[in-house]
């Protein structure tokens, strides 16, 4: 049985098909309204199991007692979960007389949690992975099966990351079932001494403090693409950044968020010991746009503020 609910988990649905294993079933999470619209979509793992006549379950509640019950009488030899988005409770940890197996985008006990990807791009990792574990009641605290490492890149955005992990990911469950089949794998406990968490994304998480160092908020942007995404305020309207950059030339005594220079092509910002270059946003309600396209349009001024508030009317 598999369980799991992003774009993230698609990939690795699909490899353990491909790889010839017996799927009973797919459990995602319920339909719900998304976009401008409100209007209700399925997950991405629906859509897939859908696609492939595979039978999908969407319970709102994993401890309700009736799904359980349900799940119980499939008897599957292995559930597999891939960002499934719920805590499973004990009574179904331990319907599976293989276990749960479950794909975490960290090197564990690092990032346990709900957004690893994003914090280890914004806490300025040079590497993270991909984490095969038995699941226990904690949160990503189980023994661990096989890990893989990946680097991440100066350029990787959480999004351009999340893609090579997901990857990444799916590769090394088909080898974890694989050698849990062969009887080849010994998990492995955890170091939880050395944990880390990831918690969950909110939108304030996006909010640009511009006296933090210009490498902490470099790492911000890029580790919030594409959602809650990084912002700023220029006066009354609120900006997301996509794309900025830490400049080398010596900062004079200034007040962070300060614009400290423009031109046609570039947009100067003070951080807390460096200059930022501003060189992807997107204003509010607008399109995303390089920032000589948005300055082609707008006076700014050398001695003006961004600021994580919005200025009073």
């Amino acid at each position: 049985m598999f369980m799991g609910t992003p774009w993230f988990a698609v990939s690795s649905l699909e490899a353990v098909a491909d790889a010839g294993e017996e799927l009973i079933g797919v459990v995602t999470q319920p339909d719900r309204p998304k976009g401008r619209g409100e209007l209700i979509a399925s997950s991405p793992v629906k859509n897939w199991a859908v696609a492939k006549d595979i039978p999908v379950y969407q319970p709102a509640k994993v401890r309700d007692l009736e799904f359980i019950k349900q799940l119980r009488d499939f008897s599957p030899d292995l559930i597999v979960v891939v960002a499934f988005g719920q805590i499973l409770p004990k009574a179904l940890l331990e319907i599976p007389r293989n276990g749960c197996v479950n794909v975490h985008a960290s090197l564990l006990p690092k990032y346990r949690g709900a957004a690893p990807i994003n914090w280890a791009i914004i806490r300025g990792e040079r590497e993270t992975g991909i984490t095969t574990m038995l699941m226990d009641e904690g949160m990503d605290t189980g023994p661990i099966l096989l890990q893989e490492r990946l680097p991440i890149e100066s350029d990787d955005t959480a999004e351009s990351l999340a893609g090579r992990l997901q990857v990444t990911g799916a590769r090394l469950l088909v080898r974890t079932i694989a050698e849990l089949k062969a009887g080849r794998l010994k998990p492995k406990s955890q170091d939880s001494s050395q944990a880390t968490m990831a918690p969950l994304l909110k939108k304030e998480d996006g909010l640009i403090r511009w006296d933090q160092p210009a490498e902490a908020i470099v790492n911000r942007v890029r580790g919030l693409i594409p959602w809650p995404g990084a912002n700023t305020y220029y006066g009354l309207e609120r900006w997301q950044l996509w794309k900025v950059s830490a400049v080398n030339t010596p900062l004079k005594p200034t007040t962070p968020g300060e614009i400290l220079e423009v031109t046609k092509d570039e947009l100067l910002v003070a951080a807390a010991d460096r200059i930022i270059q501003i060189e992807e946003l997107q204003p509010e309600n607008k399109r995303r746009m390089k920032t000589r396209e948005y300055l082609a349009g707008h006076n700014l001024k050398a001695g003006t503020f961004l600021s994580n508030e919005k200025a009073a009317k």
